[in-house]
């Protein structure tokens, strides 16, 4: 009996594309639920439950609901990026989203994200850590900024690679923290501080590597 022969490479990378898309689009969904848990707004909410000593500390209450309801948008934005499909057939929609992604990370996001590192949960590491995650994503969105600006259009993808992969991190994040205290059943701050830093340090390796990878293609 003949066997069905091995996918072909761009068959297979297809293949690996739409599983990778699929998984995202779940997760993304799912912080979409998180977000909606948030509405109406009431003080009580969800990580609010644990945070009740900062209310009444007017920057960090106006950072975070601002981190609430815009995270999703460079989330939603960059989600549409990397899509050979937008790029090719629809450059205004890769253009338009584009500048929706930057400007909330840039201006909106991001700014309420570093605000909000300080009073992380899990003590000085854990803060350090979402310190380092802000400036980061700061710092890699407005490279992939510049870059598109000097029509500098490979370095462009490379640092919107690497803030992107930063983005990702609220869904790294929970997933690592689902999977850690599923296995291994810490205590919540110590599996905060131990997340606080898998949320990124892994992506952002993953995403050097694909960067080094579509150099030497």
């Amino acid at each position: 009996m003949l066997k069905n022969p091995p996918p072909k490479p761009a068959a297979a990378r297809k293949i690996t594309g739409v599983c990778l898309w699929l998984v995202l689009a779940i997760f993304t969904v799912l912080m979409a639920r998180i977000t909606l848990g948030y509405w109406p707004v009431r003080r009580d909410a969800g990580f609010l439950q644990i945070k009740q000593q900062y209310l009444g500390i007017l920057h960090w209450e106006a950072a975070f609901w601002i981190h609430v309801f815009t995270s999703m948008l460079p989330l939603l934005a960059g989600f549409t990026q990397f899509a050979p499909s937008i790029l090719k057939k629809s450059p205004a929609v890769h253009r338009a989203m584009g500048k929706v992604y930057v400007i909330s990370v840039c201006f909106i996001t991001g700014p309420a994200s570093l605000i909000m590192a300080f009073y992380a949960n899990g003590g000085l590491l854990s803060r350090i850590a979402f310190v380092t995650l802000a400036l980061l994503w700061l710092g890699t969105t407005a490279m992939g900024w510049r870059m598109v600006l000097q029509r500098k259009w490979i370095k462009h993808r490379e640092w919107m690679i690497r803030s992107y992969a930063l983005t990702l991190s609220a869904i790294t994040l929970r997933a690592w923290k689902y999977a850690i205290v599923f296995a291994f059943e810490p205590r919540p701050m110590d599996a905060y501080r131990i997340v606080a830093w898998l949320g990124f340090v892994p992506n952002l390796l993953l995403a050097e590597w694909l960067i080094r990878r579509s150099r030497q293609s």
